[in-house]
């Protein structure tokens, strides 16, 4: 970790992200309240995040539009754009102009899912392959790791001065992360030629997975689990309002747990990669996960915020498996269609999933949905730790020589 902190280049990546991911982890817990507060209701509060989510399912046009850019400028762009997006939201006041505040998180899901896959090919281009998977990690610790202050403080913005406060705040954050890549040194990598086939040019990240038997697998065990963990978005709600008895803007504390969890999931993912390999990291996250949602079960604060904590660090260790096996089994001409395809790829459940987790809550008891998404994500779980990553265990047992 010490060498990668030492290049200015990373240094200022993180000040840049560690803003902007501030910001968002404050405006995504207001957009939650502030639809809860206009409305009164958990499931329109919990279709904020199915907007979030449904630009995912366009994310492959995106990712062409990264890998034919140079990832600076277009990084830059996007930044600049979203603090204009998050002033929209000062029209935003009743229930009228719910559908506003709807648009701007569609908006905010689709310059996040455009910058987060122009990052994956910047970190590609900056680092080696071996240093990936712990840049990964540092990068979701940070982000995992800024629910102790970020949702605290949104949800106290909030609740002390409104949504809109909060948004100029996330629009200065996006600013200053500009600014950091304005600053940034970094050689741009080759750009993916234009081709004759749009639509082959357009699909080949998901080629690329199906054709790849790691990334094919990883993506099937992650999709089953995505199919049924989007019922948190509305089941967090649930949990606070109706199991703890405690306000919409509690939801803010139990995210500051996950967020002390994830820290520790991070910054030993990369450790757990090297013996594990990066499937198997993602099905011990999953496992991590489900043993968690037990926890959700519980009407105390005892049990929900200890279970919040495990849940980070098994959604941390999931994402920096998952993250590092796209980039490094990726060509450099791919990258962002690639972390495109598979955002799309797992929006698409994830999706369906927020959504019909909405409609679940209003038809059964919540804690009978919480079992549901546990015993299907461990079933994910058990398949991912049973799939065998021939590359990983070559790659094991050089380093074992090598230390001999």
């Amino acid at each position: 970790m010490r060498d990668l902190l030492r290049r200015r280049d990373l240094r200022l990546l993180l000040a840049g992200q560690s803003l902007s991911m501030y910001g968002d982890w404050m405006m995504i817990i207001a957009l939650g309240v502030w639809a809860r507060v206009l409305t009164g209701s958990n499931a329109e509060a919990g279709i904020v995040f199915l907007f979030l989510a449904v630009t995912g399912l366009i994310a492959p046009l995106g990712g062409l539009v990264v890998d034919r850019l140079p990832k600076r400028p277009l990084m830059i762009a996007t930044h600049l754009a979203l603090a204009g997006v998050m002033c929209l939201l000062l029209l935003v006041h009743t229930r009228a102009e719910l559908w506003l505040l709807y648009t701007v998180t569609a908006l905010y899901g689709l310059g996040g899912d455009i910058f987060g896959a122009a990052r994956s090919s910047m970190l590609k281009a900056m680092l080696p392959d071996e240093q990936l998977g712990e840049a990964n990690g540092i990068l979701q610790s940070v982000r995992e790791g800024l629910r102790i202050v970020a949702p605290v403080s949104g949800a106290g913005l909030f609740a002390a001065f409104g949504g809109h406060v909060v948004a100029l705040v996330d629009a200065a954050t996006f600013l200053g992360s500009a600014a950091t890549l304005v600053a940034l040194p970094f050689a741009e990598p080759e750009v993916a030629p234009r081709e004759h086939h749009f639509l082959r040019e357009a699909t080949a990240g998901i080629a690329h997975i199906a054709r790849t038997k790691v990334l094919r697998e990883l993506t099937i065990g992650l999709c089953a689990a995505l199919a049924v963990i989007g019922f948190c978005e509305t089941l967090i709600f649930a949990i606070v309002i109706n199991g703890l008895h405690r306000s919409a803007p509690f939801v803010g504390v139990v995210d500051t747990f996950q967020g002390v969890g994830a820290i520790a999931g991070g910054l030993t993912a990369s450790a757990l990669m090297r013996r594990l390999g990066d499937i198997r990291l993602a099905g011990l996250g999953l496992v991590l996960f489900g043993l968690a949602c037990f926890g959700f079960l519980v009407p105390s604060l005892g049990a929900v915020l200890p279970a919040a904590a495990v849940f980070g660090v098994g959604v941390a260790q999931l994402v920096v498996a998952a993250a590092t096996a796209y980039q490094r089994r990726s060509p450099q001409v791919m990258q962002g269609r690639v972390a495109a395809a598979s955002n799309m790829l797992f929006s698409l459940p994830q999706t369906v999933s927020i959504g019909l987790g909405a409609v679940l809550i209003t038809l059964i008891e919540f804690r009978i949905e919480i079992v549901i998404m546990a015993l299907i994500v461990l079933a994910s779980a058990a398949y991912l730790l049973t799939r065998r990553d021939e590359e990983a265990a070559v790659s094991r047992a050089a380093s074992r020589v090598a230390v001999g």
